[in-house]
């Protein structure tokens, strides 16, 4: 019992260590790999616009007399 229970905690630490791995990776993998290469990390310059949409506005539909004899 105690071998089963100790593999089990060394598996659950396996898996948060790549959990956490995966994590940081997320986060500064392009720094990481820039600062590989010997190269300043290079990111696009995105501005924040604001975008104007006109809600549109469903006109009623008018069912004709054959249609509702479909329905």
């Amino acid at each position: 019992m105690t071998a089963a229970l100790g593999t089990l905690i060394f598996l659950v630490t396996l898996w948060m260590l790549v959990v956490v791995g995966a994590a940081v990776l997320e986060a500064s993998g392009a720094k990481i790999a820039a600062a590989l290469r010997g190269k300043p990390v290079s990111r696009p310059v995105v501005s924040p616009m604001r975008m104007r949409t006109r809600a549109r506005v469903q006109q009623p539909m008018r069912a004709a007399a054959r249609w509702r004899a479909a329905a």
